[in-house]
């Protein structure tokens, strides 16, 4: 690589370094000791192409992507994740007023507890917001499939921790006017 092409990689990976390390946690369970060797395998990928990429985030995000799959579908690498449960707070504290970082830290548990594979989906349906084809072109399968994964993915998140149910948006209520409606050629 000459020094204009290292050049170019020392500015990519300052500038989007953070934003793919988020994406990588995500993916990761909320493991950010996983996350941070997934960029960093992604990383050193990337750079030994860089001349020859396009479009370098792009790039990284799909090695990210494709490398978790390969994680998720070696069965060695697959292990109970140990959370520690929140201790009980007394009465003489007050009370927690952080309510967004207390749902940051319940979704992370409950991302934890999905399978590599439901995590992976759901992160590239909603975090990413990757349309259902791209996301089955990425994982290597159909629409149906990335549809049903991420149906149970929900369902399962929704088991795990219900007070996620605040975050969701409301369904619109179908109009209860019968009236007749006058049309005009």
């Amino acid at each position: 690589m000459d020094a204009e092409a290292q050049e170019s990689f020392r500015q990519f990976v300052a500038g989007r370094s953070t934003a793919l390390l988020k994406t990588a946690v995500l993916l990761a369970g909320g493991d950010r000791h996983a996350a941070e060797d997934l960029l960093q395998n992604a990383l050193v990928k990337a750079a030994g192409r860089w001349q020859r990429i396009d479009e370098p985030e792009a790039y990284v995000r799909r090695i990210l992507y494709r490398q978790q799959i390969s994680r998720w579908r070696l069965k060695w690498r697959r292990r109970e994740v140990m959370v520690a449960e929140p201790p009980e707070s007394g009465a003489g504290h007050s009370p927690d007023t952080s309510g967004a970082a207390e749902l940051r830290l319940v979704l992370r548990t409950a991302l934890s507890r999905l399978t590599a594979r439901q995590r992976t989906v759901l992160v590239l349906r909603y975090f990413e917001d990757l349309p259902e084809a791209d996301v089955a072109r990425l994982l290597g399968c159909s629409v149906g499939t990335v549809r049903s994964t991420t149906h149970r993915s929900l369902a399962r998140l929704r088991e795990l921790a219900p007070e996620l149910a605040a975050l969701a948006p409301r369904q619109p209520q179908p109009s209860r006017d019968f009236s007749p409606v006058e049309v005009r050629p």
